[in-house]
């Protein structure tokens, strides 16, 4: 194995390492949040600096990664929570990998917002499937107006961090294989 792919196996172990303690730390904190079910996403972080660094397969290998190493760790995995985990993980992943790829408008922020979005209606789509009704669809404009707020917080957070360059973010480089996204990560 080369010296970046080593280096890149690092980082993306430790994005889901990261990912995950954000996931089950953000499950034990008692936010109040005006919606039940609206959590802030934090680890959804984790994703978006994967899919911004490494690409698609990468951020859904962190995004798929995380989900089911926090589903352990809390006890529910391959319950109806899981599932519904999973789905969300997998729509955000998919609508920001494809923003981030196709467009040039967006900046961190906008994309994490359009994440959170992704993930509600993943989510929603599961909890369809599950409870085979499709009456959960009625949810979905709360959990918008919920996830664009969310979302706005959790890239205006990393877009800070990759603004300092601080800590980790210092030294991580992305794949030599893989060209960096060249964009500004200010605004929306």
């Amino acid at each position: 194995m080369r010296e970046h792919d080593t280096r890149r196996l690092v980082y993306l172990s430790m994005l889901v390492a990261m990912g995950t303690a954000l996931h089950v730390v953000e499950g034990m904190l008692s936010i109040p949040m005006p919606v039940p079910g609206v959590k802030l996403g934090l680890a959804n972080m984790a994703t978006l600096l994967a899919l911004h660094l490494y690409g698609f397969r990468d951020g859904l290998t962190v995004a798929l990664m995380r989900v089911v190493l926090a589903s352990l760790v809390s006890g529910m995995f391959l319950s109806p929570g899981f599932l519904l985990g999973v789905s969300g993980a997998l729509g955000s992943t998919v609508l920001m990998a494809l923003l981030l790829k196709r467009t040039r408008c967006f900046s961190m922020i906008g994309i994490s917002m359009a994440g959170a979005v992704g993930h509600n209606a993943g989510q929603l789509l599961a909890a369809s499937l599950v409870l085979q009704s499709g009456a959960v669809i009625y949810y979905l404009p709360v959990l918008l107006l919920t996830g664009i707020p969310t979302g706005f917080f959790t890239g205006y957070l990393l877009n800070s961090l990759l603004e300092q360059k601080s800590g980790i973010l210092r030294d991580l480089e992305p794949a030599a294989t893989v060209p960096r996204r060249e964009e500004t990560v200010n605004g929306t």
